[in-house]
């Protein structure tokens, strides 16, 4: 349990700048789950959800670049609610999971050639005596565009993506677990996303640039 509670290289929750936001937003309760749930939303909304965002350099993957760099996408969003809860002393460790998302954009699946995202990023946290998912990725003005419920927080129920949207329709569909690590396993990571989408490792061919929620707000 002590792992899930050191610095890590991604997991970098001994970077001042993650100290500072932490500190910001655990709230006044010393209470674990009162502020892993402050934590969660502060994640959530604060830092905002951007899939262009992914990037070759391991560096981005960052809990601490997340933050400097105001928007990322699920995986460092994962890394920062758990250097964020290490920090505050919850035993934290991320999950890479691969899902289909049938409520994406046309840019964004023709970029991937697929409706699977590989190696989406979670948070588990342990609290009251059980290890806890905690799914930060999706900020709550891109959930309104999308018209789905933003992801809520209890600390006491797995916090994972709705299978279907406000309409009816098919949102997520979870389709292989990974597993959870201490730190993010950075080769496993890149090499299941070599082996998912190979066109994008292509010699320069990964030169992302974009806003999935302005993407979306047009076709709505």
């Amino acid at each position: 349990m002590q792992t899930c509670l050191r610095p890590g290289r991604f997991i970098d929750s001994d970077h001042p700048a993650v100290i500072e936001f932490a500190e910001r937003w655990r709230g006044a309760s010393r209470e674990p789950t009162s502020q892993a749930v402050a934590l969660y939303l502060a994640v959530r909304d604060e830092v905002r959800y951007n899939p262009y965002a992914f990037s070759l350099d391991a560096q981005t993957l960052k809990a601490s670049h997340a933050l400097a760099a105001g928007e990322s996408y699920c995986v460092p969003k994962a890394n920062l609610l758990a250097a964020c809860a290490r920090h505050c002393g919850i035993p934290a460790r991320i999950g890479l999971a691969d899902v289909r998302n049938h409520l994406s954009t046309p840019r964004l699946l023709e970029l991937l050639r697929s409706e699977v995202f590989a190696m989406h990023g979670y948070t588990e946290l342990y609290l009251d005596g059980r290890w806890v998912k905690a799914t930060p990725a999706f900020n709550e003005a891109l959930c309104r565009v999308f018209k789905v419920a933003p992801l809520e927080f209890d600390g006491m129920h797995d916090s994972v993506f709705h299978p279907y949207n406000d309409k009816g329709e098919r949102y997520m569909e979870y389709l292989h677990d990974h597993g959870q690590f201490e730190d993010l396993p950075e080769q496993l990571f890149f090499g299941h996303l070599r082996g998912c989408y190979p066109h994008l490792f292509e010699a320069g061919a990964l030169q992302l640039s974009g806003d999935m929620q302005r993407e979306a707000s047009v076709i709505d």
